[in-house]
């Protein structure tokens, strides 16, 4: 790559985000940059009392159509889009006496904080750059010769790179920042995209346009030889993407993986009825509890299995609290993710230097709509959020003998966690608590059987004689197929059971359920999690 020196002579300023752009717009007419700008920016510039000349001077045409039309004229794009090098460009500078412009520096509407703040359709409308993705993109595309920056992060790479090369900048640079753009354009656009899309009621649009913002890079991704990075998108969600870390070491990918899963499932407790704890390992948790406090909770929840939370993730739905975080920090954890702390929690959790304590600002909405992605070979499935809350469900007795209300709770209870475990998935609770999870196996029965060994080895280290399953509920994200599964489950102690339902066994089920005089409740939702 060649990298041809190209001087900053004029540089055409237009920004909605201001921050830095006066020290900036200094130092480039300190080099002798010309500065042309546009509406507020030039008023501010002007009002510095920096030299700044207006786009209508240049164009000869002035703002129209309350400022939707300033800057889309030949005598700007031709002068951002003339190539230097190519003697028929610069015979029709020279003919239609159009200025080259070598450096542009411009930032969006803030069209997503619009869409953010609840503005109406038509605000919203307003806050769609045309402009400005025009100007970004003729200057992106003619990076041989013109340098542009789209956020205030930047000024300080050109102003360096004019002080180490006499005022101007090199291809590599140009080259740098003009992929930037092309992202930030595509992402912006993306936002859009998605809005009207959904303002319509399209799920399945011909062309589906993502975009994301960097947050973070990576030390490495799922696996220390994969590269990793972490982008957020303009979705309003609490949860790692809103999260600020407090303390600890950095976030790897899988960190960030697993504390998603744990904060998604703790949010599907209501924090005004009850405290909750999820522990989470390898994306599924591996301990699920309710409690009168935080701490009861989490002492319930790792009761589960406390082997597997070794090292785990802690997800709590209220904001912690001293006693929850002694509790916490007495096993090695490596993430708490929590919607805020106490002054007390965080001075306990720091005696820990490398926990992460991660305080989301609120919980996520488990009944929100929302987006989910899964990549494919050479492609992606799309689908929306499982927002299927087992409050919301009638449930329908398939058996002789009806729930207690104990167990009804616990049913419910336990559908609830078996939702956010990786299928096939079986779920025991007892007592508002999971006393044995079984996650991801091929078969359902393996799934029951898998639980109910994890329901005895937790009795076992707990010094207990009865398996912690005995007396328990137990769900199913998916139908039984056959009844073995319900049969391991019973023979592990369960006396109540909750399934969709919808299997053509169906009956065997039942029958195999009413055999053996346990409750059975059909919930008509799947939750398949893969």
């Amino acid at each position: 790559m060649t990298e041809r020196l190209r001087r900053i002579t004029r540089a055409l300023l237009s920004v909605s985000d201001k921050t830095g752009l006066l020290p900036f717009a200094r130092q480039l007419a300190a080099y002798g940059v010309e500065l042309v700008s546009t509406g507020g920016t030039q008023r501010m510039l002007a009002d510095a009392g920096l030299s700044v000349r207006e786009v209508a001077d240049l164009t000869g045409f002035p703002e129209i159509m309350d400022g939707r039309v300033k800057t889309l004229h030949p005598k700007i794009h031709g002068g951002v889009l003339a190539i230097r090098d190519n003697p028929a460009h610069q015979a029709a500078v020279a003919a239609h006496a159009i200025a080259p412009i070598d450096l542009v520096v411009v930032n969006l509407y803030p069209f997503a904080t619009a869409v953010a703040d609840g503005a109406d359709f038509a605000a919203c409308i307003e806050q769609i750059d045309v402009g400005g993705p025009a100007m970004i993109r003729a200057a992106a595309k003619n990076h041989t010769d013109v340098a542009v920056v789209i956020e205030p992060e930047d000024y300080p790479v050109i102003l360096d790179a004019m002080a180490a090369h006499s005022g101007g900048t090199l291809q590599p640079l140009r080259e740098a920042l003009a992929a930037k753009a092309f992202a930030r354009c595509a992402a912006y656009d993306a936002a859009i995209a998605e809005w009207l899309t959904a303002h319509i009621g399209e799920a399945a649009p011909a062309w589906l346009a993502l975009g994301g913002r960097l947050v973070e890079r990576l030390r490495y991704g799922e696996n220390p030889h994969q590269t990793a990075a972490f982008y957020r998108t303009p979705e309003q969600r609490f949860g790692v993407a809103s999260a600020r870390q407090l303390q600890g070491k950095q976030l790897s990918y899988n960190n960030l993986n697993d504390t998603d899963a744990a904060y998604e499932c703790v949010a599907e407790f209501d924090p005004e009825r009850t405290a909750a704890c999820v522990i989470v390992k390898h994306a599924n948790p591996c301990g699920v509890a309710e409690g009168a406090s935080l701490a009861e909770a989490y002492r319930r929840a790792l009761a589960c299995d406390p082997v597997s939370a070794y090292g785990g993730i802690v997800a709590l739905n209220r904001p912690l609290d001293a006693e929850a975080a002694r509790a916490i920090i007495a096993l090695f954890t490596e993430v708490i993710i929590v919607p805020d702390a106490s002054d007390e929690a965080r001075e306990i959790v720091g005696t820990r230097r490398n926990l992460r304590l991660l305080t989301a600002g609120g919980l996520p909405d488990p009944r929100a709509p929302g987006t989910m992605l899964k990549t494919l070979a050479g492609g992606f499935l799309v689908q929306s959020r499982d927002t299927a809350t087992v409050d919301a469900m009638g449930l329908q007795v398939a058996t002789k003998r009806a729930p207690t209300a104990d167990e009804r709770y616990d049913l419910q209870f336990a559908f609830r966690v078996a939702k956010h475990v990786k299928s096939n998935a079986i779920v025991y609770a007892r007592h508002r608590a999971t006393v044995g999870i079984g996650a991801g196996q091929m078969s359902r029965v393996d799934a029951a059987r898998i639980a109910a060994q994890k329901g005895r080895d937790a009795a076992a280290t707990a010094g207990l004689a009865t398996p912690l399953t005995v007396g328990s509920v137990v769900a199913s994200d998916a139908y039984f197929p056959f009844a073995d599964g319900l049969i391991a489950a019973v023979e592990a102690g369960a006396t109540a059971v909750i399934q969709p339902g919808g299997s053509i066994r169906d009956e065997e089920v039942i029958k195999a359920a009413n055999d053996r005089g346990v409750a059975m409740v059909f919930t008509g939702i799947r939750h398949f999690r893969h």
